[in-house]
This record gives C-alpha cells, sequence and structure tokens, in this order.
C-alpha cells in the first residue's frame, strides 16, 4: 500500500477513488460472467462440431476405395481458395465467427468423369468446412479466455487490493484528522484557561 498523507484532500481523494472502484466493480464481474458463460456455449458448439467432423470423416472413409481412380482436379477442387470469417461482440470482445469456406467450382467432363465424384466432392467440402470451424471455433476461445484471464486479473484486483486498501485508508486518515482535531480542542481549552488565569492575576494586581 502507497504511503498515506493523513489530509483532508487525501480523505476526499481516497473517497472518490473508492466510489469509482465499487461503481467499476460490477461492471468487470458482470463481462467476467459473460465471458464464462461465452466459453461455455464456444465448447458445446466445438463439440458438436467435432462429433459431426467424426460422422463425415467416417462417411469420406467409405469413399476410399474410389479415390483411388480420383480425377487429377479432385484436390483442388476440396481445397479451400478463401475462409470466410465475420466477427461477433461479446461483452467487449471481436469474438471470430465462422461463415463458409468458398471453393473453387469443380468443372470437368461428365461424360468422363464417375458419377460418384459430384457426392465425393460435396462430401468432402462438408468435411472441410467443418474442419476449418472448429479451428475459428478454437480460436475464439483462445480470445474468449485471454480477455477472461485479464477481467478476472482485474475483478481480484479492485475486490481484494484496491477497495480494500482504500477502505483501510479512509479509516485510517479519518481516526488521524479526528485525533487531531480532539488535540486542537484541548490545546484550545489550555491556552483558553491561560489566558484567563492571566488576566485574573492582572485584575488582582
Amino acid at each position: 500500500m502507497a504511503r498515506i498523507k493523513f489530509t483532508k484532500g487525501e480523505l476526499k481523494r481516497t473517497r472518490d477513488a473508492l466510489r469509482q472502484y465499487e461503481r467499476y466493480l460490477p461492471t468487470l464481474q458482470l463481462k467476467k460472467q459473460q465471458l464464462q458463460m461465452e466459453i461455455l456455449r464456444q465448447l458445446r458448439l466445438r463439440q458438436e462440431k467435432k462429433e459431426q467432423e467424426v460422422s463425415r470423416r467416417k462417411m469420406v472413409e467409405a469413399w476410399a476405395g474410389l479415390l483411388v481412380d480420383a480425377p487429377e482436379g479432385l484436390e483442388a477442387w476440396i481445397t479451400p481458395k478463401e475462409i470466410l470469417v465475420a466477427a461477433r461482440n461479446i461483452a467487449g470482445v471481436d469474438l471470430p465467427v465462422f461463415e463458409r469456406a468458398e471453393f473453387e467450382p469443380a468443372e470437368y467432363d461428365i461424360f468422363i468423369i464417375p458419377l460418384w465424384v459430384d457426392a465425393a466432392v460435396d462430401l468432402f467440402r462438408e468435411l472441410v468446412s467443418l474442419q476449418q470451424e472448429i479451428k475459428v471455433l478454437e480460436q475464439g476461445i483462445r480470445v474468449l479466455r485471454d480477455e477472461l484471464r485479464i477481467t478476472t486479473q482485474r475483478v481480484n484486483l479492485f475486490e481484494k487490493v484496491k477497495i480494500p486498501q482504500a477502505k483501510e485508508a479512509i479509516r485510517l486518515i479519518k481516526i488521524y484528522l479526528g485525533d487531531q482535531m480532539t488535540n486542537a480542542v484541548g490545546r484550545s481549552k489550555i491556552a483558553k484557561r491561560k489566558i484567563e488565569e492571566t488576566v485574573l492575576e492582572e485584575v488582582v494586581v
């Protein structure tokens, strides 16, 4: 705790600071709660997407035998050319939100390429899109956890340090100023009595 100045000015400054801390703390606590809830929501969503990914992966594996005869352009058709990500504000944090993966159009001669290629390309694209969405979700969870860590530190700073320190400083300053006032009154009474005694002596003489 910083050295306290035992003055009326310091008392006012500390009281003002305490009011600010007590006004700001509920906002921080609310933000912490919102972040915790959003992290849980994002974790549930990631779990759902991972389960969907496992399901799609099993379906893709069913095509494994046919992939031996896959056309040359297949890899290019299932590789995203762009991942579109938006942003959503959660408790003052810009959270990345997966929108979609865009792919090059699969252009081929329908008389040469096997009929199963269309279905295979769609399935692969679904799997790749899910994988990209999971990556964005994990990035968002990291962002939220970092912000939660910072917010929790601030809540603890206000709850456990700033507010108790301010209250203790106010208590000590009030005691000191009260003692000073009592001493001043005592000195005033002594001075008054001495003056009265001096006046009385002069009258007697």
